[in-house]
């Protein structure tokens, strides 16, 4: 119910706390159940993809079929998170997986199925997921107090490692047993179970909000953020070159354990259980970890080991040091992905959280796609054991190279600073009337003009972070001491949500910019309104 994605936050010693919560508790063990049949799903149709066709390529488009969804849908769904009622697009997500559920069982019982057949429901399963992920991020606010929201996104990631344990082995049990049919039937279960939870929350109707955004107006504020926002840029490309590297252990997984290792279903199952239960070891002792190493540290350790086990898996070891291999593998896994998740959350305001996620879980899922892809076609040409080896070389090199390029620190604080006064206007203004066009005059002196220009081009990007689609500065041709900055907005209302938006942190931006102001009083902000020109 909660996509792949892992949270962040750690359980710490009184971390359990949220469980004491009724809706919580029975929100977050639907959650642990859906995840569990997901993965039972997902352990169903690799392994079937191995009995329709032995080649590399068709057993990798599973795996990129599951991701791809999520690289073309996670910002439009991270929008939807912000801007529909998130209890019914919650039930509405998991009607459409079941139904894809219903429809793999259905043809496995007829044996009907067919490459393009399992490829297809498995990208509809994927947009489930793509839905799922933000929305799921998006409610977890609501159901505890804000002091156990931290608590309670960890216990989400540890529901997932849970699910990640059991859901594989369980999935390969039953596919070994009692046929595909019979496994794509148990994971419809789990949706009923998940439907009859998130029916008996009665959540609350939400206060009306003047200035709401719709879908159009949220996606391009979400993707003007995403933009501007040179921190973010540079977690995406360390996650890119990480996820995209690494990919091709997930997607060769089923044929080196059916063809390198001799194993069955069950065995198959067993190694990815042997992933979920190395990632609950990993997330135990990670906060030990960041004692001794940075973000960057882990992330660099997380890519050597990742590249260390691929490398040992390609040399066909015996069965039970495959599955120690793959706990390591669930260990580094966790890192990487609650590293760089974590990163990420720190450095995104409230306000544009949502769709700035689903802008990473898109770079995320693309490396993953484009490395399944890569990596298929690729042991299809030279074989599975040296496209890992290959690729673990790859992961090594491109771990190290991408260390030089440090992540952000994330310690800024991105709590609303609300001290921009409310702009004057003659007459009420209606709210999609734009675009808008803001100037504010800096009496400058030229001595100074140098460390101003500095200062201004930090505010600049800020500007651009909460809406302006436009930004420059020009010198006043009669008096070279008048400094004009000049924005653009797209609406009305869209400058009102800029207020709301700056931070404490661009607060202080702010700040470094207005001691070079030697004027009387405060700088002179003046907004102009478009107006259609008449012709005659």
């Amino acid at each position: 119910m909660t996509g792949r994605d892992p949270s962040a936050a750690r359980v710490s010693a009184s971390g359990f706390a949220p469980l004491r919560q009724t809706l919580f508790a029975v929100l977050w063990v639907a959650t642990v159940v859906g995840n569990v049949g997901s993965f039972i799903r997902d352990v169903a149709s690799a392994w079937l993809m191995t009995d329709l066709s032995p080649s590399p390529m068709a057993v990798a488009l599973v795996q990129a079929a599951t991701t791809l969804p999520v690289f073309l849908l996670a910002i439009p769904a991270g929008v939807l998170a912000d801007i529909l009622d998130r209890r019914r697009l919650l039930i509405g997500i998991q009607l459409l997986l079941a139904g894809v559920s219903i429809c793999l069982a259905l043809l496995s019982f007829a044996q009907l199925h067919t490459v393009a057949s399992l490829v297809a429901l498995t990208f509809l399963g994927g947009v489930g997921a793509a839905l799922m992920g933000p929305t799921w991020q998006a409610i977890v606010p609501e159901l505890v107090d804000r002091k156990q929201l931290k608590d309670a996104v960890a216990l989400n990631s540890l529901g997932i490692n849970i699910a990640r344990a059991v859901g594989p082995a369980l999935g390969g049990v039953l596919l070994a047993r009692a046929g595909a049919a019979f496994t794509y039937g148990v994971d419809v279960l789990t949706y009923v179970f998940v439907v009859a939870a998130l029916l008996w929350w009665r959540r609350p109707s939400a206060d009306p909000d003047p200035l709401e955004e719709d879908f159009k107006g949220a996606f391009r504020a979400g993707l003007r953020y995403a933009r501007a926002s040179r921190d973010l840029h540079i977690v995406l490309l360390r996650a890119f070159l990480f996820f995209a590297m690494a990919s091709s252990v997930w997607a060769l997984l089923p044929l080196v354990a059916r063809q390198m290792l001799d194993g069955g279903a069950s065995f198959y199952g067993v190694l990815l259980g042997a992933v979920g239960l190395g990632a609950i070891g990993g997330a135990t002792v990670l906060p030990r970890l960041r004692q001794y190493l940075s973000a960057d540290g882990l992330l660099l350790a997380a890519a050597l080991v990742t590249a260390a086990v691929m490398g040992a898996l390609a040399w066909s070891p015996p069965e039970w040091a495959a599955a120690g291999a793959l706990l390591v593998l669930g260990a580094a896994w966790i890192t990487a992905l609650t590293t760089l998740n974590g990163v990420a959350q720190s450095i995104l305001p409230n306000w544009v959280r949502g769709r700035s996620l689903a802008v990473y879980l898109t770079v995320f899922n693309g490396a993953m796609t484009a490395g399944s892809i890569s990596w298929g076609a690729i042991a299809s040409a030279i074989g599975v054991a040296q496209t890992l080896l290959a690729s673990a070389a790859a992961l090594a090199l491109v771990g190290l190279a991408a260390h030089r390029v440090k992540l952000p620190a994330g310690d800024s604080d991105l709590v609303p600073s609300n001290h921009w006064p409310e702009p004057l206007t003659a007459v009420p203004v209606e709210s999609d009337r734009g675009p808008v066009l803001v100037h504010i005059a800096y009496h400058v002196s030229l001595a100074d003009r140098p460390g101003f220009l500095t200062a201004l081009s930090r505010l600049a990007a800020e500007r651009r972070r909460d809406g302006a689609y436009a930004w420059g500065v020009a010198e006043d041709a009669a008096d070279c001491t008048v400094m004009l900055e000049w924005f653009h907005v797209e609406s009305w209302a869209e400058h009102l949500r800029q207020h709301r938006r700056v931070s404490k942190a661009d607060a202080d931006i702010q700040a470094s910019v207005l001691k070079f102001h030697q004027g009387p009083g405060r700088p002179v902000v003046r907004h102009y309104l478009g107006c259609a020109a008449r012709r005659e």
